[in-house]
C-alpha cells in the first residue's frame, strides 16, 4: 500500500501526458533542430513514520537533484532543455517522476520518459535507494541520468526524422526493358498491369517511411512520360517533376533477362539542379513477373530507406 502513493502520482502523470495532442513538424524544416526535453519537478513524498520533521532538508535534496539532473541534459547539445511548464510544441519528449521515502534508510524513485509526440511512454521504472543524505541523493541522481540519457539517445533519431519536412517525391511509372525476345509493338497488357503493381508497391513503402510526401504525376503530359522511355531522356524527368512541385523524381526499370530472370533499378535526381542523389541496382534476381513488385520494393528499402539517402 505504501508503494502506492509515489505509484499513483507518476502514473497519474504518464496518463496526462501520454494523452496529450501529438506535435506536428513545421513545414519547411530543412535541418533537424536539437530534442526538446521537458523535465518536470519531481513530487516528494515521506511515508518513514519518523518523529523529525525533514520537510525542509527533503525539499532541498530534491531541488539539488533536480537541477543537476537539468544539467546533465542540458550539457549535451544534441539536446535543448525546455522549462517547464513546457509551451504546448516546445517539448517532444517529458521526464516525469516522484521520490517516496520508505523508511530511514531506504527511499523509492518512480522515474518515466514520454514521447510527447507519438503519446508513447518510452520507458517506466522503479528504483529503490538507500540513505537520506547528499551523498546518496547525488548516487542515485547520477543513476537515474544515465538512463534517463541512454532512453533520449535511442529516441534522438525517430525524434529528428520526424522533425524534418517530408520531400516532395514524384515516383513516375516503372518502365520495362524487355530483353528476353524480339522487340515488340508495344507494352503488353499483362506486363503493363504488373509494372502497374510494382509503381503502386513503391509508392506506398515510400509514403509509409514518412521521409516523402507523394507528388501526382498524373498531370505529367511530356512525350517521354507517355511513351514509357524516361530511362532515355537524359535525366529530362527532373524537370518534369519541379513543374509538378516536387523536390526530387524517381524513376525505376525492371529489365528482363529471360521469363524467370530479371534486375531492378532506380535513380533519384534533385528536381532543380538534374543531379544524381541516389540510385540502385539489384543485380540480378530469379522469379516471375509477379516478383518484380517484391523486388523492386525490397531495393528502394535497402538501398533509399535504410541508407537515409535525401537530398
Amino acid at each position: 500500500m505504501r508503494q502506492s502513493c509515489l505509484v499513483v502520482h507518476v502514473l497519474a502523470l504518464i496518463g496526462l501526458l501520454a494523452g496529450s495532442c501529438p506535435l506536428h513538424a513545421e513545414a519547411g524544416v530543412a535541418a533537424a533542430p536539437p530534442l526538446g526535453v521537458s523535465i518536470d519537478d519531481f513530487s516528494y513524498v515521506d511515508t518513514s513514520g519518523e518523529v523529525i520533521d525533514q520537510t525542509a532538508a527533503h525539499q532541498k535534496r530534491l531541488d539539488a537533484f533536480m537541477a543537476a539532473l537539468r544539467a546533465d541534459i542540458a550539457a549535451e547539445p544534441r539536446y535543448r532543455l525546455v522549462a517547464p511548464p513546457a509551451p504546448k510544441g516546445e517539448a517532444q519528449i517529458r521526464v516525469v517522476g516522484g521520490v517516496q521515502k520508505m523508511s530511514t534508510l531506504i527511499q523509492w524513485a518512480k522515474v518515466a520518459v514520454i514521447d510527447v509526440g507519438a503519446s508513447r511512454v518510452l520507458y517506466e521504472k522503479l528504483y529503490t535507494f538507500r540513505g537520506d543524505n547528499d551523498e546518496a541523493w547525488d548516487h542515485a541522481r547520477m543513476f537515474v541520468s544515465r538512463e534517463v540519457r541512454a532512453v533520449l539517445a535511442a529516441a534522438l533519431p525517430t525524434a529528428q526524422a520526424a522533425a524534418v519536412a517530408p520531400i516532395g517525391l514524384a515516383v513516375f511509372a516503372f518502365e520495362l526493358e524487355d530483353n528476353s525476345a524480339a522487340p515488340s509493338s508495344g507494352l503488353a497488357s499483362s506486363d503493363a498491369a504488373t509494372l502497374a503493381d510494382v509503381t503502386q508497391g513503391v509508392r506506398d513503402r515510400l509514403a509509409q517511411s514518412g521521409r516523402y510526401r507523394l507528388v501526382d504525376t498524373g498531370g505529367a503530359m511530356a512525350e517521354p512520360v507517355k511513351a514509357r522511355a524516361l530511362r532515355d531522356c537524359d535525366g529530362c524527368e527532373a524537370a518534369i517533376a519541379q513543374k509538378l512541385g516536387a523536390d526530387q523524381s524517381l524513376i525505376g526499370v525492371i529489365r528482363r533477362v529471360s521469363r524467370t530472370e530479371y534486375t531492378v533499378g532506380f535513380q533519384v535526381r534533385d528536381a532543380r539542379s538534374g543531379a544524381v542523389v541516389s540510385r540502385g541496382d539489384s543485380g540480378l534476381r530469379m522469379g516471375a513477373d509477379y516478383s518484380w513488385t517484391r523486388g523492386a520494393v525490397h531495393l528502394v528499402g535497402d538501398r533509399l530507406l535504410a541508407d537515409g539517402a535525401q537530398q
